[in-house]
């Protein structure tokens, strides 16, 4: 194993020496990948198990997920969370506008009211919203980006142009592989839409330099699809009604 200074932030704020092998934070994103897939084909394309309860393994499985990574690549939060958080929060904005458009260009369906729908905000619009985006965003940049510092290529402009590009292919990557366990995304309009939709979050990530960006959007783009129409808006799998049952 390689001894380098290890980047609690995902742009190399420095706070901790590490052992780890370069190549090895890298395996985490085709784990991430196999685990999305997995879940959805699991709970959504085998289980048909309604939004709410299908939730309520996936919010386990990647909350444990991510609670192992971090532990393992001994990575500050708290240090992730305050680095450039003015521009995390800018960035959620501009992001989060964008993808709220798209949602309202949707077909409108009925929407609960009430108790209910106060329940439903918090648990597919913050909560589904908010493990989307560690799982396809948060985790493919900073498992890539502290891979590539170990080889000290995140230390000059061009370097980090270049692993930030990286970094976006291995968010798309993760995203495709999440939503083709989904049956409505192998049957209607494929996944074009939600791999392009998540790569401008982690794109956004990728520019403020903060988790915030990709966090918040999610969370808007979630929210606006529960106000908007949870049972037509494709933001918001699994959907039955709108696929054969094959």
């Amino acid at each position: 194993m390689d001894a380098f200074v290890h980047p609690s932030t995902a742009f190399g704020i420095t706070s901790q020496v590490v052992l780890r092998v370069w190549w090895s934070y890298l395996m985490w994103i085709p784990a991430a990948a196999v685990l999305g897939f997995a879940i959805a084909r699991i709970f959504a394309g085998w289980l048909r198990l309604t939004r709410g309860i299908f939730l309520i393994p996936y919010v386990i499985i990647v909350s444990i997920f991510m609670y192992l990574y971090q532990r393992w690549s001994g990575l500050s939060v708290a240090d992730l969370l305050r680095h450039n958080w003015i521009w995390g929060i800018v960035g959620a904005l501009l992001v989060g506008l964008f993808l709220v458009r798209n949602i309202l260009s949707q077909p409108v369906s009925p929407r609960a009211a009430g108790l209910p729908l106060a329940f439903d905000l918090f648990w597919s619009g913050i909560v589904y919203g908010g493990m989307d985006a560690l799982l396809l965003s948060i985790l493919p940049v900073l498992a890539t980006w502290q891979a590539f510092s170990a080889l000290g290529w995140t230390f000059n402009l061009p370097g980090k142009i270049l692993v930030g590009a990286i970094a976006l292919l291995f968010s798309l990557f993760v995203t495709a592989a999440y939503h083709l366990g989904f049956p409505e995304y192998r049957v209607r309009g494929g996944i074009a839409g939600p791999t392009i939709g998540n790569g401008v979050m982690s794109l956004g990530y990728l520019l403020t330099n903060n988790p915030f960006t990709a966090i918040f959007s999610h969370m808007a783009m979630h929210i606006a699809g529960v106000l908007h129409g949870p049972g037509s808006v494709m933001q918001l799998p699994p959907h039955y009604s709108q696929i054969g049952r094959s």
